[in-house]
């Protein structure tokens, strides 16, 4: 593994305390040894968790990259990829890619009760007809039309791009794995002759996917076991329900495992500051807790990050150099032509792919503020731009109030907001319903962020 600093390697030890007092099956005992495999790269040297730590909630572990451009560097020196690593936790509730209204969508996006938040409360808006849902990447690209499963597609992606984990082929990487201790815990789940590196290199490789796939799903990884869950279990049997939180019903969630400030935060959350719009306030798809993501795409009008590494790739990987501008999801559409599912239905959406440009994946909230200490810093977007839950709500909060500037970096005002902000990286298809100007106040950014800061795994109760 190579040295990245003592914060990046720190994680990696507190594992077996963090994560120890789960029991996992074969099969998810197989994905995370998969997962952690430092020698599945090549050359050898960097595991998924590397860009996935769970002291950090499975994402970037390493401070000192995310106050910069945030995105990580490959096993291989001086390759880096074009977006900050996403969670890893929290993933295997994700739909297949589709399209409201269309083929796929299983009625899936109709709104499942409430309002849209950013009144009476409500936590869940509807999902508008055309608009996509599901895939994982921040652009959507694995997208489950292949194997019916977004995370064990996403879990290929890595290990043959050059600019990560670099190996040539899924052969490789099947190789590497026969040559693992954990080799016969392979077959023992699979079936004797699962892995299999010449005769079926494809079925083994989306074995070893799929494995790291269950591992995602474990409740190691996505363990509900925040103080907010606390809280949603403490209130379950209430009416109204949580998700229809607001000032004037607020105290009959009191006492219930949140503090009056994070009641409070959780209170705007769901109401002016409209945060519930697209960060549901509801269970979906299976789950008995908020996944607070509602799987679709927007642009929110993020400038681009100046201090991005993929700006200075060769030209192999990056053709456009400084100005490579991150087209989203239409990025990912724009390249459909041609493309079917595993039943053979076609699966192009070009025509779709200009209204859909600068569109990024919602994430989800939970461990939105994990870190290792109180100094540890996160980064915050799809390009890591901003560097604090208060930066970036106040993006939210000021973005169409405060003045553009035509400087990377502005200046902040002697309080420490900003002065101005400059111009988002891609200025079509702006969401400007549900951010911009929400007039919230010190005090309200302060309680929002309190609130937040109780979606961190791992709280145990006294």
């Amino acid at each position: 593994m190579k040295a990245k600093g003592l914060l990046a390697v720190v994680p990696l030890l507190l594992l077996a305390v963090t994560a120890g007092a789960v029991e996992l099956s074969p099969l998810e005992t197989l994905g995370k040894k998969l997962f952690f495999d430092p020698s599945l790269s090549n050359p050898p040297g960097q595991s998924c968790a590397e860009c996935h730590d769970p002291a950090v909630g499975w994402t970037g572990p390493d401070a000192a990259l995310n106050a910069g451009g945030a995105v990580y560097e490959g096993v291989v020196h001086t390759r880096f990829g074009n977006r900050k690593p996403p969670t890893s936790a929290y993933a295997g509730f994700t739909p297949i890619l589709h399209q409201c209204g269309g083929i796929g969508d299983m009625g899936m996006c109709g709104s499942m009760g409430g309002g849209v938040g950013g009144g009476m409360g409500g936590g869940m808006g509807g999902m508008e007809p055309g608009s996509f849902v599901g895939g994982i990447f921040w652009d959507g690209r694995a997208t489950g039309w292949t194997l019916g499963d977004p995370v064990a597609e996403q879990a290929m992606g890595p290990f043959l791009n050059p600019l990560e984990q670099n190996n040539p082929n899924a052969k490789h990487v099947c190789l590497n794995v026969m040559r693992t201790e954990y080799a016969p815990l392979f077959e023992e789940v699979w079936g004797a002759g699962s892995l299999d590196c010449v005769k079926d290199v494809n079925g083994t490789y989306e074995r070893i996917a799929r494995s790291i796939a269950a591992y995602e799903r474990s409740a190691e990884v996505s363990p509900f076991s925040s103080r907010f869950d606390i809280f949603w279990k403490n209130t379950e049997t209430l009416r109204p329900p949580v998700r229809m939180i607001n000032s004037m019903n607020k105290s009959r969630f009191a006492n219930r495992g949140l503090s009056d400030l994070e009641l409070q935060g959780l209170v705007i959350f769901n109401t002016k500051g409209n945060c519930s719009s697209c960060h549901f306030l509801q269970p979906m798809h299976g789950s008995r807790f908020p996944l607070f993501t509602d799987f679709r795409y927007h642009n929110l009008g993020v400038p681009k990050n100046p201090a991005n590494p993929f700006d200075g790739m060769p030209p192999k990987w990056n053709p456009d150099g400084v100005e490579w501008i991150d087209k989203g999801l239409g990025g990912f559409l724009a390249k459909t032509a041609g493309m079917t599912d595993s039943s053979g239905a076609a699966r192009d959406f070009t025509a779709f792919a200009a209204e859909n440009m600068g569109k990024q994946r919602t994430p989800t909230l939970r461990n939105v503020d994990k870190r290792i200490s109180s100094d540890f810093i996160k980064a915050y977007a799809h390009n890591g731009y901003f560097k604090s839950l208060d930066d970036i709500i106040d993006f939210y909060n000021l973005r169409d109030v405060l003045p553009q500037c035509n400087v990377a970096n502005p200046p902040l005002l002697p309080s420490g907001e900003p002065s101005c902000f400059p111009p988002p990286e891609v200025a079509e298809n702006i969401d400007t319903n549900d951010l911009g100007d929400l007039k919230l106040t010190s005090a309200e950014v302060a309680a929002l962020v309190a609130f937040l800061q109780t979606l961190s795994d791992g709280y145990e109760e006294k």
